[in-house]
């Protein structure tokens, strides 16, 4: 058996130093045997000592001491053979090659350091863009020294360099492709060594509906940049308006970036790769960001112009007055086209921007920094590779649940069970919605008394209270019964990392319903003497509608069958039906009736004319997308909560 002795120490010198007066660590003495087991195997001897020995050994404090200073005498051995084999391993490989991999290692910590400080100065260029975009319209209002529309080449400026970026991309993936398919045709087939490009998995940003949705505000907002276009041949022409030839080039410049950006973001985006420019699309991407939230506070400055000058030439007001002197909107066709029809089209500009500028900023986020490059790269190729083949086959084929034949994945289907009795509510929703409007629109035409006005904002204030009364009763109800379905959140979904594309979007535009809520709130409460208590209490349901609402989609989003007997039922499915098209008649309501500010004349009179245009002009478009982007939430829900996923292992489990 192995042994630890310990030799007596003798007792300290007098003559010695204070620090050298206390007992000396006890000097370690091993056998033979001993040696030989440490010198082949240190781990083996630790494993095969006896457990009992070992705890004998502990309870006596002298060899508890010796057995500690034999593992740090062990340890002290391993460090130094550690040493030792390092600088046999610099003698064989040689310094040349240590200092190639300390070169590699400071050149990938430099990509590190200088991809960081690209997305640095590029999120600070987008901020300084934006507060221009903000400064320049607001100086043109407020200082009546400042000649109109002098920031238009700043806007030039913003439309060009976009152009200029999906351009460079273009041009990069047509090179790209020529390339490649000039060296597929030389190979002639996949020849052995031949190495075919991998297509990575398209990244969709957002559903099908919001794509289809913005393409239909980018229309909105290309007829709205057309207007503009034609009213600058007819103000050229008066001497007493400030004409500029930009103003003919700006609008002209913005429909040209209108349609590029739908091809770049909602057709083709799948087909450009951003990592292999990673620079250049940091910083393209971010002022493209930067364009559209500059659109978006541009129109948002311009329509309150219009309106307040608008109301100007219906009032005393001196500021109004003079503003109405400065600009020249009016005029005999264009001037009066773009006045009537701008508060139906720049809701579409804004709607567009803000979607566009929040998908760019998931595609600027998407773009990667430098990988590393190791053996699971390798590993993970190989991996690629292989299922490249399993990928086409199911991108191309797509299993329902029930049925074993394949279909193809082009064709749409939907499931229109348990959905009848909510559909027909929906429709008497629209109806009455449809008779308010006509009802509103007579009333509150031109040249009509105040009390024929008065009249049509009670009959409109009636139509909301109700509908915003039923339908949250409809959301309360249907929150419940789809607390059976199973909650089956995945992290990573549509690109990113957290709630969703679309769910933002829903909670951006949210903002605004609450801000245009809490001022009407306040506005009805302090004005309850000349306004009718229905307006007050609509506001306030609306406020609540809301938040139940988003919390509804929120939750309902993530919301799936848990076996056969809920994919039957399909609880809930009826009053989702009746809360879309709940949401379209409340969406026509806010985009024909609400979104002047004339129509809250107890507003205008309370806040004044300036404070509640722009509060309206703030909040209102935001209002009109969230009704429309609740919408396409509540149908995503409404179709794919239900379904049975077919790649289940077992498809023919419980019911119960």
């Amino acid at each position: 058996m192995d042994t630890v002795e310990e030799e007596k120490s003798p007792p300290p010198s007098p003559k010695l130093p204070d620090y050298q007066h206390f007992l000396p660590p006890p000097q370690i003495t091993f056998s033979n045997e001993m040696q030989s087991k440490y010198d082949s195997d240190h781990d083996s001897v630790v494993s095969s000592r006896r457990p009992s020995a070992i705890i004998a050994a502990l309870r006596r404090p002298s060899q508890a001491i010796a057995l500690s200073a034999a593992q740090a005498v062990m340890n002290q051995r391993r460090y130094f053979l550690g040493l030792f084999q390092n600088q046999s391993e610099r003698s064989i490989l040689g310094k040349e090659d240590f200092d190639q991999k300390d070169e590699k290692l400071k050149r990938y910590n430099r990509k590190l350091g200088d991809e960081s400080l690209t997305i640095i100065i590029s999120a600070l260029y987008a901020k300084l863009l934006v507060v221009l975009g903000m400064a320049f319209p607001i100086t043109e209002i407020i200082s009546q020294d400042v000649k109109p529309f002098f920031y238009q080449g700043f806007y030039l400026y913003l439309y060009l360099g976009s152009i200029a970026f999906v351009s460079y991309m273009y041009a990069t993936y047509v090179k790209e492709n020529t390339v490649q398919q000039i060296i597929n045709t030389y190979k002639k087939g996949n020849k052995p060594g031949f190495i075919e490009k991998h297509k990575s998995h398209p990244v969709r940003y957002g559903s099908f509906y919001l794509r289809l949705g913005a393409i239909a505000f980018g229309i909105g907002s290309m007829v709205y940049s057309g207007l503009e276009f034609g009213r600058y041949f007819e103000l050229k022409n008066n001497i007493e308006c400030d004409s500029n030839v930009l103003q003919a080039i700006t609008p002209a410049t913005r429909m040209a970036l209108t349609l590029v950006q739908v091809q770049f973001i909602f057709l083709n985006s799948k087909d450009f790769e951003l990592n292999r420019h990673r620079t250049i699309a940091r910083f393209g991407l971010m002022h493209m960001i930067a364009t559209n939230l500059c659109e978006w506070l541009n129109v948002l400055v311009e329509e309150t112009k219009h309106e307040i000058i608008h109301l100007g030439n219906h009032t005393l007001d001196h500021t109004n007055a003079s503003m109405t002197k400065k600009y020249c909107q009016e005029g005999d066709i264009m001037g009066s086209l773009v006045t009537n029809a701008s508060p139906f089209l720049f809701p579409c500009t804004i709607e567009y921007s803000l979607i566009c500028a929040v998908i760019l900023f998931e595609m600027w986020k998407k773009v990667k920094t430098v990988k590393i490059k190791n053996k699971q790269n390798k590993e993970l190729g190989k991996s690629a590779t292989s299922g490249h083949k399993d990928e086409k086959f199911t991108q191309y084929f797509n299993f329902p649940p029930y049925i074993n034949n394949p279909t193809n994945s082009n064709h749409f289907t939907i499931d229109c069970s348990n959905a009848h009795r909510g559909l027909f509510a929906g429709i008497m929703v629209i109806v009455l919605t449809i008779i308010s409007l006509i009802m509103f629109f007579v009333l509150a035409k031109k040249g009509g008394t105040s009390e024929s006005k008065k009249v049509a904002e009670f009959e409109v204030s009636i139509v909301e209270l109700i509908l915003y009364i039923i339908t949250t009763i409809v959301v309360v109800v249907a929150m419940f019964q789809m607390r059976a379905l199973k909650y089956d959140r995945k992290i990573g979904v549509e690109g990113q990392v957290g709630i969703g594309l679309d769910n933002t979007l829903l909670v951006v535009a949210q903002t605004g319903m609450f801000i245009y809520c809490m001022f009407s709130i306040i506005g009805c409460y302090f004005s309850m003497d000349n306004s009718p208590s229905a307006e007050l209490l609509a506001e306030i349901f609306s406020f609540i509608q809301t938040c139940l609402q988003t919390m509804f989609v929120l939750d309902g989003w993530w919301r799936k069958c848990r076996n056969m007997n809920q994919a039957k039922n399909k609880p809930g499915r009826e009053l989702i039906t009746f809360l879309i098209v709940a949401n379209m008649a409340m969406w026509i309501i806010n985009t024909l009736e609400k979104n002047r500010a004339e129509f809250r004349q107890t507003h205008l009179d309370f806040f004044g004319d300036w404070a509640w245009t722009i509060i309206t002009h703030i909040s209102m478009p935001l209002a009109i997308f969230y009704r429309f982007h609740s919408t396409i939430c509540l149908f995503e829900i409404w179709k794919s909560a239900y379904k049975i996923k077919a790649c289940q292992r077992n498809p023919f489990f419980s019911i119960i």
